[in-house]
């Protein structure tokens, strides 16, 4: 997750027998409301972990084979949770991923960044206590098809770029940016979440049933088998997302495997070459002969849609660059045309502070089309 920390992908903490004393404790409640409460930390010792019976599950939303999520109920705070339950191997603690998702989230506080209320730690779970949000970016577009009013897209787009933005200048990567990762509020709030799970290839965070597949929303340099990973690896997801918000069609929906994938995008943006993007035929995916070779075509002529919105053309092209040294960053996107019609006030904002607080931002009724047609 973090862009100088590529660690092997499956590795997990073991549960020592006797746990020593931690050097520093990731999971620590700086402000722990019950601080007389004896817990146990997955690292040893004592730490403010949360007791089981302290919430209630009410509902499954959806279960995967390494996290179960339910719709909760908190005693504490008399709210509605979401509690992500990961199960725990005998032999094993919990696993490396759910850790560093856990002392990530802990430190990142934004409005557009899923809130981790707490942590219940017992010897065959491990529990994250989330802040409950009714739907994800997917079923939103689910109820909504043939595209997103234009409106709605700017703003649910420039509050992914806020939250990624914030995260990409402490040097965090999402790793896994795609619809079911974005949390929508009943006002329109979004939230990033599903931090650190997804980079464990052996240990699936598929916590809905509707389970998009990934590889659309992967970058070519990765695809293509590139360990470099930088900002500009969540920025490719972003640029498929506001093209999918728009059309309602997802931008590059490879069915069958990586070259499938990679011809659905090359189809479209071009077969790269050493003159396009220097170093790509170095990359241990790269073999012409399977990928073939294909001219590029502005994605105003395969969605013709994007023409509809001013500058909406220009801002999914400087997502979607194949070179991913050419991609826009978060912080450049946010200053983009293409969201010049929005108030000012929305960059002057305290982090943990909603875009829906500033007078004039609200979510707009959604159009009612039919799916595959143009409005």
């Amino acid at each position: 997750l973090l862009d100088d920390d590529i660690r092997e992908e499956t590795r997990v903490i073991m549960r020592p027998k006797k746990p020593p004393r931690p050097k520093s404790e990731v999971f620590l409640n700086k402000h722990d409301p019950h601080p007389r409460r004896k817990r146990f930390s997955a690292f040893g010792g004592d730490s403010p972990f949360g007791k089981s019976d302290a919430y209630i599950k009410l509902e499954q939303l959806g279960e995967g084979s390494y996290a179960t999520v339910f719709k909760g109920y908190s005693n504490l705070t008399n709210q509605v949770v979401a509690l992500k339950e990961i199960r725990l191997q005998e032999e094993e603690g919990a696993p490396f991923t759910a850790i560093r998702e856990a002392s990530l989230l802990k430190e990142l506080k934004h409005s557009n960044i899923v809130t981790l209320h707490d942590i219940v730690h017992t010897r065959e779970t491990l529990t994250f206590v989330f802040e409950f949000v009714n739907t994800d970016l997917s079923q939103y577009m689910e109820r909504h098809p043939g595209g997103l009013d234009h409106r709605n897209v700017r703003l649910f787009l420039f509050q992914l770029l806020r939250g990624l933005s914030y995260c990409h200048k402490r040097r965090v990567l999402h790793r896994d940016v795609k619809p079911q990762n974005l949390l929508i509020s009943e006002t329109g709030e979004l939230k990033l979440a599903d931090f650190g799970l997804a980079r464990a290839k052996s240990v699936p965070s598929h916590t809905y049933s509707h389970e998009v597949v990934t590889l659309w929303y992967r970058p070519p340099d990765v695809l293509l088998g590139s360990t470099e990973y930088s900002t500009s690896l969540d920025i490719w997801g972003v640029g498929c997302i506001f093209v999918e918000m728009i059309t309602g069609m997802p931008t590059f929906p490879g069915i069958r495997d990586t070259y499938d994938q990679l011809d659905k995008i090359f189809k479209i943006l071009g077969t790269p070459t050493e003159d396009t993007w220097p170093g790509v035929t170095h990359l241990p995916g790269y073999k012409l002969q399977m990928l073939g070779f294909f001219k590029p075509r502005k994605l105003g002529l395969s969605f013709p849609r994007l023409y509809d919105i001013n500058e909406g053309e220009t801002m999914a092209t400087s997502f979607l660059q194949l070179n991913p040294d050419n991609r826009i960053s978060a912080d450049e996107a946010l200053r983009h045309r293409y969201f010049a019609s929005l108030p000012k006030k929305l960059y002057e904002l305290p982090d943990e502070l909603s875009i829906f607080t500033v007078e004039g931002i609200y979510l707009h009724p959604e159009p009612n089309r039919h799916h595959g047609h143009r409005a």
